[in-house]
């Protein structure tokens, strides 16, 4: 037992120690650290063979992902996901179906019989949760609507792989039938679920966070407790995990608990980069080269370009499309637990398995670089997208041709819904030009004068005839965008006022070197604006219970329109 013990810790201490030294590299070189973990793998174990028993690091890095899922739980609001839940359940679906159907032939052509073509086809379905949901937390992106898309397909995607987990035993003797037992286990858990959210839950942890330690340990007994049952029912402990941190996701303490979680969650989610590189064969890459490479280009490029029609055929503009295509062009490492189901019950061999475990990590490594240079390549292939760009346009703005807007608002977030507030006078005079489809449609119906489209868009900027108005008011958070409707307006309206929107101070100053008007800083104005009312109050020239009840009333007439977009 000790020396099990000792060779753990050995292990964990050459792993930590060249992760340490990779990631430190990377970081001076401006590459992701995902990398850096993975090619430390591939060192450790294919290349040196220092650690040769993966086993234990391997179910260490299962815990990563669950509690990687565990405060992605927590962070969701899944009342916001309402305003993408069509295309996050029907784009799932039809996505999931065409990669299937196209994945499986592929894999017929490429010599596979038809059990392990159906092998193929399922796992080539489904993207990384793990990695795409780290990359959107760490770049800010979560609350996008490329990113809510991105978590909305992310999560039904992993509710139907329940489902086709569960089935894989009887895959010979599929029937319908067998859908039934597992609908009633997911419903059962739901509720208990629902009434340890509502009931049990805000009891426990209000005693709970009295103490610091008490609410690190009762949290993570709630992470672990959901995991092993779902896993006593037959389903995955990520999935299980992932359920607790939205059951929690509601409490008042819940981002103390995520402060607690996300370091432990690094050190796991470091484990499991780093498996993924031990568990490469280069035996099979030089056994299986031609169906690997043809596989990895079906992932991201043809996956990419479902996934690209979809939100397309949605109605979404081409650059959220674009953007929420391309962070799903990877196979996800749920699909290696299709692959070890199949290796357990004789379906696959071990040279497909690890295949899988090629194609996970090489499409992974791809969409890091991918997502981190979204912006430039999409600068560089914009106008050929447009030829795909069909069907978000039509019956999608409210502009009548007899009024000439004045104010152009471009984006209707948080920021944007104030200022429209405080301009509802002016409400005919007044151009909003926003990305979300729903959005668009909503304040169409209210008479809003409205366009939907990217404001980098060259036909969005002819539409706001910059030439004529007298104020532009943009609360999008891209500095590109924002230079360039400055740049714009400036050059054909010298006397137009514009007001631009920046979150870093490096941004704001660029922007008023560009001829701004005035850069909005919103953390700088909310900490402006809590100073201004403390000083009231403590000058008595306000009371702070009116404010507070203006306040109340103020976010619940938000929360009834259902204000949530960032942009």
């Amino acid at each position: 037992m000790a020396e099990a013990v000792s060779e753990l810790f050995i292990h964990l201490g050459i792993i930590i120690s060249l992760a340490a030294f990779a990631a430190y590299l990377f970081k001076l070189l401006k590459q992701p650290q995902i990398v850096a973990y993975v090619l430390v793998g591939i060192l450790i174990t294919p290349v040196l063979q220092l650690v040769t028993d993966t086993s234990i690091i391997g179910s260490m890095s299962i815990i990563g992902i669950a509690f990687l899922l565990f405060l992605v739980g927590i962070e969701i609001d899944l009342k916001k996901l309402k305003h993408v839940a069509l295309i996050s359940t029907f784009g799932s679906l039809i996505q999931i179906a065409f990669v299937f159907i196209l994945g499986y032939f592929t894999a017929v052509l490429l010599g596979f019989i038809s059990l392990e073509a159906t092998y193929i086809g399922l796992m080539l379905c489904f993207s990384s949760t793990m990695v795409v949901m780290k990359l959107l937390s760490d770049r800010r992106q979560l609350d996008t609507l490329h990113g809510r898309i991105i978590v909305g397909i992310l999560l039904v995607e992993d509710i139907l792989l329940i489902f086709i987990i569960s089935l894989l035993p009887s895959i010979n003797n599929f029937s319908l039938i067998l859908i039934g037992p597992i609908l009633i286990k997911l419903l059962s858990f739901f509720v208990v679920a629902f009434f340890c959210n509502k009931v049990i839950f805000p009891r426990v942890f209000r005693f709970a966070a009295k103490n610091q330690e008490l609410l690190l340990i009762a949290s993570l007994s709630v992470c672990f407790i959901f995991s092993l049952s779902f896993h006593y029912l037959g389903f995955s402990v990520a999935l299980g995990a992932f359920l607790a941190g939205v059951t929690l996701g509601n409490l008042d303490y819940n981002l103390e608990i995520i402060s607690k979680v996300k370091s432990l969650r690094d050190f796991f989610a470091l484990l499991f980069f780093v498996s993924l590189g031990m568990g490469l064969s280069l035996a099979v890459v030089k056994k299986m080269l031609l169906p690997l490479i043809i596989l990895i280009l079906f992932i991201v490029f043809i996956k990419q370009f479902i996934y690209l029609l979809i939100c397309l055929v949605f109605r979404y503009t081409q650059k959220t499309s674009f953007l929420s295509s391309l962070s799903l062009s990877q196979m996800g490492e749920f699909s290696l637990i299709i692959a070890s189901q199949g290796l357990f019950l004789g379906h696959i061999g071990q040279d497909l398995f690890s295949m899988a475990v090629i194609i996970v990590l090489v499409t992974i490594t791809i969409t890091t670089y991918l997502m981190n240079h979204d912006r430039w390549i999409y600068s560089k292939i914009e106008k050929p997208l447009g030829l795909l760009d069909l069907f978000n346009t039509k019956g999608m703005e409210y502009v009548p041709d007899e009024v000439k807007n004045t104010i152009v608002l471009c984006g209707y977030n948080r920021v944007g819904y104030s200022i429209l507030e405080s301009l509802k006078k002016s409400k005919k005079k007044i151009l909003v030009v926003d990305y979300n489809p729903e959005i668009i449609t909503k304040m169409a119906k209210e008479g809003y004068h409205c366009v939907y489209g990217d404001v980098s868009d060259d036909e969005i900027l002819e539409k706001m005839d910059l030439g004529r108005i007298k104020l532009l008011i943009s609360t999008v958070p891209e500095l590109n965008d924002n230079l360039l409707l400055v740049k714009l307006t400036k050059k054909k309206n010298r006397t137009a006022r514009v007001i631009v929107t920046a979150s870093e101070i490096d941004d704001a100053l660029a922007l008023y070197k560009a001829g701004a008007d005035y850069v909005i800083m919103p953390h700088f104005l909310g900490g402006e604006h809590a100073s201004h009312l403390i000083e009231q109050v403590r000058k008595r020239q306000v009371k702070l219970d009116s404010e507070k009840d203006l306040h109340i009333s103020h976010l619940k007439k938000r929360k009834e329109i259902g204000h949530e977009h960032p942009k």
